[in-house]
């Protein structure tokens, strides 16, 4: 199965249909989402984070194929597979989500959502914050129906629209300006988890 028909898939009425029909998907990308290891209370598999996966796109509005295989090759690859949600290595405080953003954008994304924004109003900086409340913002990110919204609340509010149109181009080139210029990181380490999810997607 692949997730050309994602516009279909996201539109089905059924939230946990569409959610069956993601699985297989997203463990084609993160072949770890399998399972989880013993212990990992941050893990999730592909089974539990599908849903909230699915919704997110939905949230966003973003059903390009393109875009949808970068975000998830790009989230997956942060993740180590749904792993982990906090930065442990080398221990970042208040970077995480499914996305690995780091604190000032976390911040963002919180204030981007009504039911967290109540708790950060007033705070516009991450500068000064202590590790704790860092960690605080952190917490309120990394709920699963925040956590897996990240990357594609990320790519619609954080990348200018000339990296998304490079998507409706090549393929390829609007991957490389996603990272590169977006997400602001190498590219080459990342380009395993794309060519699963371009092979996951058919393109």
């Amino acid at each position: 199965m692949k997730f050309t028909t994602l516009s279909l898939i996201a539109s089905l009425a059924s939230l946990s249909a569409a959610s069956l029909s993601a699985v297989p998907i997203i463990e084609a990308i993160a072949p770890k989402s399998q399972s989880c290891p013993t212990g990992n209370k941050e893990c999730r598999t592909a089974t539990q984070a599908a849903p909230y996966i699915i919704s997110s796109f939905q949230t966003q509005g973003i059903y390009s194929p393109a875009e949808i295989a970068a975000v998830l090759a790009l989230m997956a690859f942060e993740s180590g597979d749904f792993e982990y949600k906090r930065n442990h290595y080398p221990g970042r405080p208040g970077q995480g989500t499914a996305n690995m953003q780091m604190p000032n954008y976390n911040l963002l994304y919180a204030k981007s959502i009504p039911e967290l924004a109540k708790g950060w109003q007033g705070i516009e900086s991450v500068e000064g914050l202590s590790d704790q409340e860092l960690g605080d913002l952190l917490d309120d990110v990394t709920v699963d129906k925040y956590n897996f919204g990240s990357g594609p609340w990320f790519l619609r509010t954080q990348c200018k629209e000339d990296v998304r149109q490079a998507f409706k181009t090549d393929v390829d080139t609007g991957f490389q300006k996603y990272i590169e210029e977006c997400v602001g990181t190498d590219l080459q380490p990342r380009l395993e988890y794309f060519q699963r999810a371009k092979t996951a997607f058919g393109l």
